[in-house]
């Protein structure tokens, strides 16, 4: 089809661009692996984030079990230890590489996804695992408090606990602080929190699968809602779309900067250096790439992946290439900023 006649964007006064209908094929950049995932999808059902059982408790289980299968499969190849306890007053699930011990003067400090109202501890453990046992190195997981019982800034503040009472056996500068999706959020939050706080600021991030300004900011919500479907596009008509934080900023300006800090040049410029993660069909990638343009300019370190052809938090996927690619770039970030 010629240029004469294909259908073509149109571009409106205000702005905006009305896109015609397309088909997105599999880009060639991928591995066959990824692509063949892809590919599976014509027969796969479609995990909406956004579904909204009313019962928290019950949600919560189907996320356990929908993450189940995939934390058996990583027990098994990536061998740890995990032990439930307490650091600081909050739950935590401390994992260690099962065999030939681990570097006892770093520690990761992992923040789980869930969109701050799902995910522990399925999601944790499926953040832990391999980071533990590849980078042979200890592991603390977070239960903070989320919504619906709970709202902002107490997710943040039981970071803070931890990491708190974790600085009694390591050095701040040996402790790094991760997650992905809503935990990559929170990452950054902790980092602006320490740094308000008067304790002193963690020796690497790692914001993967999010940003520092909400989610849903920018054009990534609209385009990969449309090419990746488990998050919805913003609604057309303008209205609020559907809140998947069960209510957890509510009440909570969308520039606050214990929220949002990337809106925020001179809280940045406390931050560590900081490792961000994301993908061109991520709905999280204008966020990411936005923090990590501000990062740069608040004269922070800040690194950026940007996988081609992969979604929102791909690095869970260890069997892809692309997703252990990510996990050795992770593992190989904060070996050398927390030497």
């Amino acid at each position: 089809m010629d240029t004469m006649t294909r259908a073509m964007p149109a571009f409106l006064p205000d702005g905006s661009v009305q896109v015609p209908a397309f088909t997105l094929p599999v880009s060639g950049l991928v591995s066959e692996e990824a692509a063949a995932l892809q590919r599976l999808r014509a027969a796969m059902p479609v995990f909406d984030a956004s579904c909204q059982e009313d019962d928290i408790a019950v949600r919560r289980a189907q996320i356990n079990a929908y993450m189940a299968p995939q934390i058996e499969r990583l027990q098994a190849t990536f061998p740890v230890i995990v032990t439930r306890g307490e650091i600081g007053g909050v739950e935590v699930l401390d994992v260690t590489p099962a065999e030939a011990g681990h570097d006892p003067q770093r520690v990761l400090i992992n923040l789980h996804g869930g969109a701050f109202c799902v995910g522990w501890e399925g999601v944790a453990l499926v953040e832990a695992i391999p980071i533990a046992a590849l980078g042979r190195i200890r592991v603390v997981s977070v239960n903070y408090r989320m919504a619906p019982e709970h709202r902002h800034p107490a997710g943040v503040e039981d970071v803070a606990a931890v990491y708190r009472a974790l600085l009694a056996d390591y050095a701040p500068e040996r402790i790094g602080i991760y997650g992905g999706s809503a935990g990559g959020a929170l990452t950054a939050q902790a980092a602006a929190w320490l740094a308000s706080h008067d304790l002193p600021q963690a020796g690497a991030i790692g914001v993967f699968g999010a940003g520092a300004v909400p989610f849903g900011t920018g054009e990534s919500a609209y385009v990969t809602g449309y090419i990746d479907a488990s998050f919805p596009p913003p609604p057309a008509d303008g209205s609020a779309p559907v809140d998947i934080t069960r209510g957890y900023f509510a009440g909570c300006d969308l520039r606050d900067p214990s929220a949002w800090p990337g809106w925020h040049p001179e809280i940045l410029a406390a931050f560590p250096p900081a490792l961000i993660v994301t993908g061109t069909r991520a709905m999280d990638l204008s966020p990411a790439i936005f923090t990590h343009s501000q990062l740069l300019k608040a004269g922070i370190r800040s690194s950026l992946i940007v996988a081609e052809g992969m979604g929102h938090c791909y690095h869970y996927q260890v069997a892809l290439p692309e997703g252990r690619d990510a996990i050795e770039a992770i593992l190989h970030f904060f070996r050398e900023v927390l030497a």
